[in-house]
């Protein structure tokens, strides 16, 4: 077990494949740390089957029938994580005052524990004191009574149950406003903009299924083996039926070089591994675009296209190809930091085959032009009627375990996206119809006051946000902050002026035991998959109580009574909520609680897939982009594209360590990752200290420093950091167009040496 140190760096790179010994050594690591080895052990074999729980960390889909060991070196380590034996509890706070909390890592708050006990804070310590649910509840409610309602935002973070989402919508559409920002905010809502306008769907449509037919996949941006490690089963099997596997990515990451199956003995026991990409196009970052302008270019010069597909469902094509024939290599070439002949040799690969599926993350979807990076990788595969046939598709690759679920079933500002007559038929109450605040729009209301009452049902939305030190400022003005949490995160340090709760719940991994006895909870998975979650774990304290009797325990002390409305009833039987939302929700939804039983879950259906466009042409849209630079801004002397990314010891703002292994850094998480180039034409050195300096013309300051230099094969005039670590650099408004995404992969920076001291 290796203790965790945050200031020893090591920059030796690492040699090895993805998966293989590596994630085993990882997991012997993590697992005794966390001090649960049996029960976590045993846990694993439960996690992601069909009588067992669904992962905490990542929404990819869930084979069925699955393999024994049905789980990632990553969702291993959130499952370690949550059913640590550490606690927080009373005691901890009796000797740690906020302030002295504020400056622990990431790492360590989380490392301590899991919550036991709900808390206030007491401005006149500067510590959380242990209170009553009751007091709790009533408190929280008089003050949401007292605000404005267009003033409270009520965040979820991704994670928690379709049932408890489901709860949520409706209080807070009951308390008066639409203001239900959500981790789909932060980084796939491109996707759900995008792919809505263009195939009239806001999700992927692919199945698990459609690996087994496919033969060509295409990958931009995302690291499969940090983000959603059990995909790498899936393309190792493609590979080895010879399906090419394309690449494009700023970064060379590991994953998608080699990888070796931990599963497979042969591989393990002689060092086997499989080559993953068969192409691999290091493109710069914010050159998506023109890369797939490029590939379209190439398809129609070669008419590679599929006509009779493009006659019969599609609309716009004309305007696209004239756009794509009067593109200029040398501007293409330009923006994507790619030659003509690596985008040709692409495209001829991409041209031959019969179905391909394009698989992406944030890598495209967090840029200034994020739609239009969807809607152009809509249009490559368009142009060759890779939609709605097996093996083909757009997938996204969601990220929170249950986001995209949570968007399914209300979670959303969008009115047009909830069926707010079908709350009213069913509730007896008028819903706000006028739009809610996204994230970006909530963290405006944070900085100018604006937002006076934040509800948070999980994450560390101050710490995941740009614009960090406005934002600790403004969040520091709350008359209310209530954090709904399993363990601690910064966004808990940062106490409002009003009242300020901390909220602990049971994990998903834990035994609810209700009215009706134990209880299972749903999720929907990147595929669309709709899967049940039974938790056995006992619960870290006897304190804890589930989310939906938190959001029920909220709702009761803030709302009027209403008998269409059985909140205890709903908390004493999921079963109940179920129904609900199958009646609400009647297309995805139909008989919920019999189809659960179905092993394997149940596909909740896309009519993409079938070829249904709901687009006002009742065709897929082709989308003409206007520019090939999707970072949103120009290039200019000293200025740096920098991309935020997580390591292979983390998931979203949860640090497992200070270990990424596969970019061979240790340590420390305060790194800059350049290229070799451009550390040469700077006058650097690698482990030299360096300031970055937000460069987006808008006269704020921002600015993170001690960031050690680190060469790596990165695109010349890009730089990559660690996330949120970099947040600060992130200015609010530098958000995708139409969709509100932060712009995390693209941002515009400069480098200022540090002096040396003595």
């Amino acid at each position: 077990m290796a203790k965790q140190y945050e200031d020893r760096p090591d920059f030796t790179p690492y040699t090895g494949p993805s998966g293989g010994w590596g994630s085993m050594r990882s997991l012997a690591d993590i697992v005794p740390r966390e001090k649960n080895p049996v029960e976590t052990s045993a846990e694993l074999l439960r996690m992601n089957k069909h009588d067992g729980f669904q992962c905490v960390s990542c929404a990819w889909a869930k084979p069925h029938p699955p393999s024994p060991a049905e789980f990632c070196e990553n969702g291993a380590k959130a499952t370690a994580w949550e059913i640590t034996s550490q606690r927080v509890t009373p005691e901890f706070f009796r000797t740690n005052t906020l302030t002295a909390l504020r400056d622990w890592s990431d790492y360590r708050l989380e490392e301590a524990g899991r919550l036991t006990h709900p808390m206030k804070y007491d401005a006149a310590s500067d510590k959380y004191i242990v209170v009553p649910w009751e007091m709790a509840f009533k408190e929280i409610g008089a003050k949401l009574k007292n605000l404005a309602p267009k003033s409270v935002v009520f965040y979820a973070s991704g994670r928690a149950s379709l049932e408890t989402s489901y709860m949520y919508q409706l209080l807070a559409r009951m308390y008066g406003n639409q203001n239900l920002p959500d981790s789909s905010n932060m980084c796939h809502e491109s996707t759900s903009v995008g792919l809505k306008a263009a195939i009239g769907v806001p999700v992927g449509t692919t199945r698990l299924e459609d690996f087994d037919t496919t033969d060509c996949i295409l990958h931009f941006g995302q690291n499969v083996a940090t983000n959603s490690p059990r995909m790498l089963h899936q393309l190792r099997s493609a590979r080895k039926r010879g399906v090419p596997i394309i690449v494009f990515n700023p970064l060379r990451e590991r994953g998608l070089e080699r990888f070796t199956d931990p599963q497979n003995p042969i591989e393990m026991a002689t060092g086997g591994e499989t080559r993953i990409a068969t192409q691999y196009h290091q493109v710069r970052a914010g050159g998506d675009l023109a890369a797939m302008m490029g590939m379209a270019k190439w398809l129609i010069e070669h008419d590679r296209i599929d006509h009779d597909f493009i006659a019969e469902h599609t609309h716009d094509f004309d305007a696209f190809a004239e756009k794509a024939r009067a593109t200029g290599w040398d501007e293409i070439e330009r923006e994507s930091g790619l030659t003509r002949d690596a985008l040709s040799m692409a495209a001829e690969v991409y041209g031959r085959a019969n179905a391909t599926i394009a698989i992406y993350g944030m890598g495209l979807t967090q840029h200034v032009k994020g739609v239009d990076n969807v809607r152009m990788l809509v249009n490559l595969l368009l142009m060759r009627g890779n939609i709605g046939k097996p093996g083909a598709g757009p997938t996204p690759v969601r990220g929170h375990s249950n986001v995209q679920g949570q968007r399914t079933v209300g979670i959303t500002e969008k009115p047009e996206l909830a069926p707010l007559d079908k709350f009213k038929e069913m509730y007896g109450f008028e819903p706000p119809r006028e739009k809610g605040l996204d994230t970006v729009e909530a963290c405006r209301g944070v900085i100018d006051g604006s937002v006076r009452g934040f509800v948070s049902l999980g994450g560390n939305f101050v710490r995941a946000t740009p614009e960090t030190r406005l934002m600790e400022e403004g969040w520091r003005q709350l008359d209310l902050s209530v954090q709904i949490a399993t363990k601690l995160n910064r966004s808990h340090l940062i106490p409002a002026s009003g009242d300020t709760w901390l909220l602990p719940c049971l994990g998903r991994i834990e035994r609810d035991l209700q009215e009706t006895g134990a209880q299972h909870v749903t999720m929907e998975d990147s595929t669309s998959v709709i899967h049940p979650s039974f938790g056995k774990v006992d619960p870290a304290s006897p304190h804890l109580l589930s989310e939906p009797a938190i959001v029920a325990g909220i709702a009761k002390e803030t709302l009027a009574p209403n008998p269409n409305v059985p909140w205890d009833k709903w908390v004493g039987d999921y079963a109940l909520v179920r129904d609900e939302i199958a009646e609400a929700f009647p297309n995805f939804f139909e008989r919920f609680n019999e189809r659960l039983k179905q092993p394997g879950g149940f596909w909740k259906g896309n009519k993409a897939t079938g070829r249904e466009w709901d687009t006002p042409s009742k065709k897929a849209e082709f989308i003409v982009p206007d520019v090939l630079n999707a970072t949103g801004f120009t290039d200019a002397d000293g200025r740096y594209r920098m991309l935020t990314v997580r390591s292979n010891d983390q998931f979203n703002t949860t640090i497992y360590g200070y270990s990424d292994r596969f970019r061979g850094i240790n340590g420390t998480r305060q790194v800059v990752m350049m290229s070799p180039a451009d550390i040469a034409e700077r006058g650097l050195t690698e482990g030299q200290k360096v300031t970055l300096v937000g460069d987006a013309q808008d006269n704020v300051s921002r600015r993170v420093e001690g960031l050690m230099v680190v060469a790596r094969d990165v695109p010349k005039g890009c730089i990559a950091t660690y996330y949120p670590e970099c947040n600060p650099l992130i200015a609010l408004e530098h958000h995708a167009e139409e969709s509100h995404v932060p712009a995390a992969k693209s941002v515009p920076v400069r480098i200022e040496v540090e002096a040396v001291a003595g």
